[in-house]
Formats: C-alpha cells, structure tokens, sequence
C-alpha cells in the first residue's frame, strides 16, 4: 500500500499528517519546523512514502531541500491553488490543513511550484535588498522636502551629491528645521552609502552571471533587470514552450466564459511580481527612449497608436518575456531583426 503525507509548514512547529491510498489518516503528528526533525519522524514512521506535499511558502523552500537530499519524493504546492481548495472547510486548523494537502496528493489535484536554486534564492535576496534601501532613500527625500513645503522652501532639482547641500542651505537661519534635517541627512548618507554598496554587488553578481550578460543584449535591459529575469526562471528548460513564461510572470489576459458570458479581462498579475515589474520596465525603456531600432520596438510603437502606450508596454513586457526565455535556452543574444517573430 502507498503513503502520502501532507505538511502544514508554521514558523515554529509544522503538522504533518499521512494518509493512505484509501484516504484513510495512518500518522498525525506535530513536529520542529526542521529539515532534521521532519525527516527523523518521517523515518520513525516506517512506511514507504510515495509522496509528500508542502504548501509553498517561505520555509518551504528549506525543508523541500532537506527532505529532497534525504531522498524523499517531495512536491511543493501553489499556494492560491491550496487556498481555493480548503475554502469549502468550515473550521480551519493546521492539523485540517496537513490534511488536506495529504489528500490533495493523495489524488493528484494539485499545482506544483518550482523549487528554485540556491544562486537564485541568493540573487533575489539582494536584489530585494538593494530595491528596499532604494525605496527607503527616496521615502527619506520626499519626506524632506514635504518637511520644507510647510515654510515655503523648495527643494527643486538636485542630484543625489547635491540634495543634502540643497536642503542645509534651505533650513539655514531655523533652528529646529536643522535639527530635524540633520537628523534625516544622517539617515540619507547611510542609505546613499549602503545603496551604492548594493548596486556594485549587484553589477558585480551580473558581470559574472554568463545568462545576465547574455540578456543584457537585448533593448533595455541592464544588470538589475537581467538578473531578476534569470532568477525569476532560474532553469529554462521547466518550460516546455517560451510562450508559457509570459503568463507564467502574469503578464497574459484573464478569460472568464460560461455560457453565454465571455469576459476578456486585465493581466492575471499572478506570479512573481519583481520580475513582471523588471519586464515592464525594459518595455518602458524600449519605448521610451532613444534606444537601438529593431523589429519588436516598430511593432509595440505601431500597437501604441492603437491601443493606448500603457497596453502596448505591458504587451512588449510579455514579448520580451517569450523572446528571452528562447534566448536563454538557444545561447544565441538579441536578434533586433528577427525580435518581432519570436
């Protein structure tokens, strides 16, 4: 008889729950949220595992390594397809959700999620780094220039060099506005310092990445899109056809038909959102500015006068999605002249 066990992964402990091939619960049992301990009771059980689910999540990804290298057949889940699955349970445990993922594998009604790799996983952290330090940097420029519009000080254009110049300038002669831009200006030259840090790590981490150097040849895109791509794929060859990746990333319409009802929505926005915004980005470019001319810029800037500019970037960004993958998975750099056929 085949086991399947179900995981309800939490920060401290996890519910595990293994079923048989008739449904029927065999083993419960709450266990350390750790490869180790998983494994350890997993084995104590005694029974031939045919597979083991877990939601995917941010532990996830450590225990689906561990339980993988332990040779264990292991799944992660999509975790919206989980949701909508156990939306039928009037009371919602994690003992009922170990469960219900045991039985999702149990008959095979499930989604698997790829398991990204260590260099990616790494790639994305600091990619993520570098873009919350962005974030906060311009938080603290705003809010100082929101600050000085209260007594009619304006800021203006300035450089990043220039900007704590420009405000200490601004504030001279108060005495509690220089206390306050101070304060904010040591804060602004320690994520200044920090982001410049982050963006020679993230140059760095492209210069020696051979697939960020190789989607850097396309129109528009530099190291920080080129790697949140690479990473958001991570292995091409998942994949089974490069049209697949553009609504893989959330970038392909909505249909919804019943009947005599049959609605064409907006993008499904699912998948990873770094890299949806990296695309829409390189389309924002593309079409922007005075860039290289090739087949797939003259096709989105004729789609423009059609349909909006705002549609025909999202409809570059999901081009440029396809068109990427195949370049990943062929070898081969941006083709301008053959862009738009791909």
């Amino acid at each position: 008889m085949n086991y399947y066990a179900g995981i309800d992964v939490s920060v401290k402990s996890s519910s595990i729950a293994v079923v048989n091939d008739h449904g029927e619960i065999v083993r419960e049992a709450k266990v350390a949220t750790d490869p180790t301990s998983v494994i350890e009771w997993l084995r104590a059980c005694g029974l031939p595992m045919e597979r083991i689910g877990l939601e995917a999540g941010p532990f996830s990804q450590w225990l689906y390594r561990g339980l993988k290298e332990a040779g264990f057949a292991v799944e992660l889940l999509e975790t919206r397809h989980v949701r909508n699955a156990f939306k039928t349970m009037a009371v919602k445990t994690d003992r009922k959700d170990a469960r219900g993922i045991a039985e999702l594998i149990r008959v095979g009604w499930y989604r698997p999620v790829h398991c990204k790799s260590l260099d990616a996983q790494e790639t994305r952290v600091m990619l993520a780094a570098r873009r919350l330090v962005d974030k906060k940097l311009g938080d603290v420029e705003m809010t100082l220039r929101g600050l000085l519009r209260n007594f009619g000080l304006k800021v203006g254009k300035t450089t990043p060099t220039r900007f704590a110049d420009r405000i200490k300038e601004l504030v001279s002669g108060n005495a509690t506005l220089q206390i306050i831009a101070e304060s904010l200006l040591a804060v602004h030259q320690v994520l200044l310092r920090e982001l410049k840090s982050l963006e020679k790590r993230v140059r760095r981490i492209a210069r020696d990445s051979a697939d960020a150097r190789l989607l850097m040849t396309t129109t528009g895109v530099g190291p920080i899109i080129a790697l949140s791509y690479a990473a958001g794929v991570d292995d091409p060859a998942r994949f089974k056809k490069s049209k697949s990746v553009g609504a893989y990333f959330g970038l392909a319409q909505k249909k919804y038909q019943s009947g005599e009802t049959d609605i064409t929505g907006r993008i499904s926005k699912a998948g990873d959102a770094s890299v949806r915004t990296a695309l829409y980005q390189a389309a924002h470019i593309m079409l922007t500015r005075p860039v290289k001319a090739s087949k797939l810029r003259t096709w989105a800037l004729r789609l423009s006068k059609r349909v909006g500019m705002k549609k025909a970037k999202v409809a570059l960004a999901r081009k440029l999605a396809v068109v990427m993958h195949r370049m990943l998975v062929d070898g081969k750099p941006f083709n301008p002249a053959a862009g738009a056929a791909a």
